[in-house]
């Protein structure tokens, strides 16, 4: 059969979008998806169901697409990103804070004008069930249940955090899901009794009986088939065997590194490299896997004396974090300290939290190998050394480095080159190394002191002088897997946008993007809860241009 819309990657636009979508039960939905589709909660491996655990993202796992990048020249990272219906929500540390007043204003002056705040505002209440506040910037009907650490779930080193940015002079920012000012505060997320509430279980569960709505899982889908200038499909590979499928519309949903990958796979691309490639060109458009963006982050890395007290059911790894603004700087709130609550080590074993049985990644031995010989061996062991401290997560969160995307081959099943270019313009080093500097007097404050706090990395020589820890820094840079903008969105205008703002491609008819590469420039908090929000605003403007 033809389909109305095929969308492309399930994740945490996609199955919004695909849920909202099929509301019209004239319109028949296809939802593709390369990973598995577990449909329902129980359903779902506890290893990716909790929270807690963090299993799911260890390199070679079978749910993770385990690309690497590069941060700087030379300088490899792996790059989790979740391969299942559900997409990265179902692997994620369920960071739900959403960008801020001033991103979504800025798209706007970037001649997106109906996605500024006050547009955005409500797909952002649509997509949630806010469990804590209840007033004009939040939804209490949505499929995705939002809530905040109370002051008795708090870990002691996510009190100690907090404690000490306040006596630090920074604010109290109770609900970092509302226009206000910057400071310290519990993160929201999408957790109800310790499980993680992906948008396979938000949005698609309660929705598997509509006639209109396919969901297959299992399905890679290799490039989108064109007729000319025209969408009119997608070539996949399911169960090791080429099916076509044909839709009026076609979506990409595949996330901020996949979806430009498949534009360029399928002739949508900057047409030099496509032809190096031998890929016929349907539409020139250089910004594919141009100006890509990220948030660049660096671990702290301390011990406080062990703590054997069990984690409870419903742990959530990050409970709180810090915003705030480098000295200096033209854009607020472009800093970021997220506290760990407990070491990575007791996030990627049990998902019960308790050190018994085997590790996850050492169940697949060889899938784990083959994934870790792609990475330095200098960053893997590092990563094993430091596995039970805990850390301090500090981020950047309004670079100006730019990234790109590129192809490696023709092959669909070839990954991506994906070169981030982290700390290449001249304001970004300063202000990371500032952030730094901030974790570590926190960490020296009383309120740590108390909990016996030692700080392990870097170490008292690496901070020494300006000089010892900006080197640290470059040498230990990591990334908070926010890859944006890689198909951004602007007016046909702007040579390097790839999208207008209904998320359609230029330059070809029947296809859309609808992800975080659109964005026209990355928020300055986690993207989760904007790429929910995203496939709620396509939606509706999908229906104002079919």
């Amino acid at each position: 059969m033809t389909y109305d819309v095929i969308i492309v990657g399930a994740g945490s636009a996609g199955c919004a979008l695909a849920a909202r979508l099929s509301e019209n039960d004239s319109r028949q939905v296809l939802l593709l998806d390369a990973g598995p589709d577990y449909e329902r909660l129980d359903n779902f491996p506890a290893e990716i169901s909790r929270a807690r655990s963090m299993a799911a993202t260890f390199p070679g796992h079978p749910i993770n697409w385990s690309f690497v990048g590069e941060l700087t020249p030379g300088q490899k990272y792996p790059l989790a990103r979740g391969k299942l219906v559900g997409g990265s929500s179902a692997v994620n540390g369920t960071y739900f804070i959403r960008g801020r007043r001033e991103d979504f204003d800025q798209w706007a002056a970037l001649g997106n004008d109906l996605w500024s705040y006050e547009q955005v505002l409500p797909f952002f209440k649509k997509s949630e069930r806010d469990l804590d506040f209840a007033d004009e910037f939040h939804g209490q009907d949505g499929p995705m249940p939002v809530r905040r650490p109370g002051q008795k779930e708090l870990q002691p080193v996510s009190q100690a955090f907090i404690e000490a940015c306040l006596r630090a002079g920074y604010p109290e920012d109770p609900d970092k899901n509302a226009p206000a000012e910057e400071g310290v505060g519990p993160i929201p997320r999408n957790v109800v009794d310790g499980f993680r509430m992906n948008t396979a279980v938000t949005y698609l569960a309660s929705i598997r009986n509509r006639p209109n709505l396919t969901v297959l899982g299992d399905t890679f889908v290799r490039r989108v088939l064109f007729d000319g200038k025209r969408a009119v499909g997608v070539e996949t590979e399911r169960d090791g065997r080429p099916a076509e499928f044909r839709g009026n519309e076609i979506v990409l949903s595949a996330g901020g590194i996949k979806s430009p990958h498949l534009l360029m796979l399928s002739g949508v691309g900057p047409a030099d490299s496509l032809r190096k490639h031998g890929i016929d060109v349907v539409h020139d458009s250089p910004g594919v896997g141009r100006n890509v963006k990220d948030h660049p982050s660096v671990f702290v890395n301390y011990r406080v004396r062990e703590d054997r007290t069990p984690l409870p059911v419903d742990f959530m790894p990050f409970q709180t974090c810090l915003n705030h603004t480098a000295a200096e700087s033209t854009v607020d709130g472009d800093l970021q300290i997220t506290c760990g609550a407990a070491p990575y080590s007791r996030m990627i074993g049990s998902a019960t939290g308790k050190r018994i049985g085997v590790p996850s990644y050492l169940t697949r031995p060889l899938a784990t190998l083959s994934a870790l010989r792609r990475l330095p061996t200098r960053l893997v062991y590092t990563q094993a050394r430091n596995q039970d401290n805990l850390v301090l997560l500090c981020s950047l969160d309004a670079e100006q480095s730019t990234g790109e995307i590129y192809l490696n081959s023709a092959d669909p099943a070839d990954s991506p080159g994906i070169s981030f270019n982290y700390l290449s313009d001249p304001a970004d080093l300063p202000r990371v190394v500032a952030n730094v500097r901030l974790a570590l007097e926190l960490l020296q404050s009383p309120q740590f002191k108390h909990l016996g706090a030692q700080i392990v990395g870097p170490t008292a020589q690496d901070y020494a002088s300006a000089e010892a820890l900006r080197k640290w820094v470059t040498g230990n840079l990591g990334t908070s897997l926010h890859t944006s903008s890689s198909a951004r969105m602007g007016p046909e205008s702007d040579p390097t946008a790839v999208v207008d703002q209904y998320c359609r491609v230029h330059g070809v008819e029947g296809l859309r993007v609808v992800d975080i590469s659109i964005m026209p420039t990355i928020i300055r908090r986690g993207p989760a809860a904007t790429a929910v929000m995203i496939g709620e605003r396509a939606a509706a403007l999908f229906d104002l241009t079919s």
